[in-house]
């Protein structure tokens, strides 16, 4: 049996993580999530198989449903490494803004797919006068047209924002935490990791879900990867997307090989048993890391989420393909009155 972590074997690491999260709900800590990101490629049926177990004990069958549209996309003053919406890189992508019409139009096609979550983003350090008032506007108008949670992702934002937001029924924030701490630096120079955490304990407190997550296979080390599952399950946020990086043309992360598909299942499986409760959302970069079989293995270990149709600069999987996969693993989506 192979050794991991130079301590303990493949069994005895699925064997404590079967204990202690599958049985106890008490997710693994970071020095136990670096021993599963550790573990050889053979291991990976049996890290699955338990994944999926915990799922569906402490979060039940039912899967969550998204669409996500950009209300303001490119243009963005930040400097994320991996973003091809900064300004400040040479990307194909261009400043645009949506309309409130064609904002309504997105959330009746995403209600369609049987979607519990409409999310609206901007590409923004955070929201303006102006984002503010369209965000006041196109609330409105969904909430008068369809029956939907809104969610938004609107960057950094100040107390008074965050209350505005809470007022106008914002179900739910995204504010992404994007990678570990300690590797924060290397992806982002322009604001800083506090920043985003004082951001994401403002909207928890004025009584918004919080949606905190981030990208996968930026560079960092194993090591990393863990520590940043640990810095999430502090947290506590009510949903993690994890996103997997899709090296964009133009950005400096741009030339980063694709994460192979078994280190981005071993990662879904590690972030399940870091945090057995959560939501954990399928979100960018699984159509070219994972393809259709593997996306199917990651519905098997651990994901209890899914984005559906295209991201924000890249394109998705078509939401029939994800729905019918949902129908075929017999996996219940989840309905809107549940979630309010």
């Amino acid at each position: 049996m192979r050794q991991t972590s130079g301590v303990l074997t493949t069994d005895e690491i699925l064997t404590t993580a079967r204990d202690q999260v599958l049985d106890a709900g008490r997710g693994l800590e970071q020095a136990q999530v670096l021993a599963v990101l550790s573990l050889d490629d053979e291991s990976l049926p049996a890290l699955l198989a338990l994944a999926h177990e915990v799922r569906l004990r402490w979060c039940g069958p039912e899967v969550e449903v998204e669409g996500i549209v950009s209300v303001k996309t490119g243009g963005c003053p930040e400097d994320c490494h991996f973003c091809s919406q900064s300004g400040l890189f040479q990307s194909p992508v261009r400043s645009a803004w949506l309309d409130i019409p064609s904002l309504v139009r997105a959330a009746k096609e995403t209600a369609a797919t049987g979607a519990s979550e409409f999310c609206i983003v901007a590409a923004v350090r955070g929201p303006d006068a102006r984002l503010m008032a369209q965000m006041r506007e196109g609330v409105a108008a969904i909430r008068e047209a369809v029956d939907i949670n809104v969610a938004a992702s609107l960057g950094m934002q100040t107390q008074e924002q965050v209350d505005e937001l809470a007022q106008m029924g914002i179900h739910r924030y995204n504010h992404n935490l994007e990678t570990a701490r300690s590797y924060f630096p290397e992806v982002v120079t322009t604001h800083s990791w506090e920043e985003r955490w004082s951001t994401l304990t403002m909207v928890r407190e004025a009584g918004m879900e919080v949606c905190c997550g981030g990208i996968v296979g930026m560079g960092e080390s194993l090591e990393q990867r863990a520590e940043f599952a640990g810095q999430l399950a502090e947290l506590g946020p009510h949903e993690v997307p994890l996103n997997f990086l899709n090296p964009r043309p133009g950005t400096p992360f741009g030339d980063l090989p694709v994460m192979s598909g078994p280190d981005a299942l071993r990662t879904i499986a590690a972030f399940r048993l870091a945090l057995p409760r959560t939501i954990l959302r399928y979100a960018g970069g699984r159509e070219i890391t994972l393809g259709d079989m593997g996306t199917r293995d990651g519905m098997l270990g651990g994901i209890n989420a899914v984005i559906v149709g295209n991201y924000l600069t890249t394109l998705g999987r078509d939401p029939e393909d994800d729905l019918a996969l949902l129908g075929e693993l017999a996996m219940p989506i989840k309905a809107l009155s549940d979630t309010l």
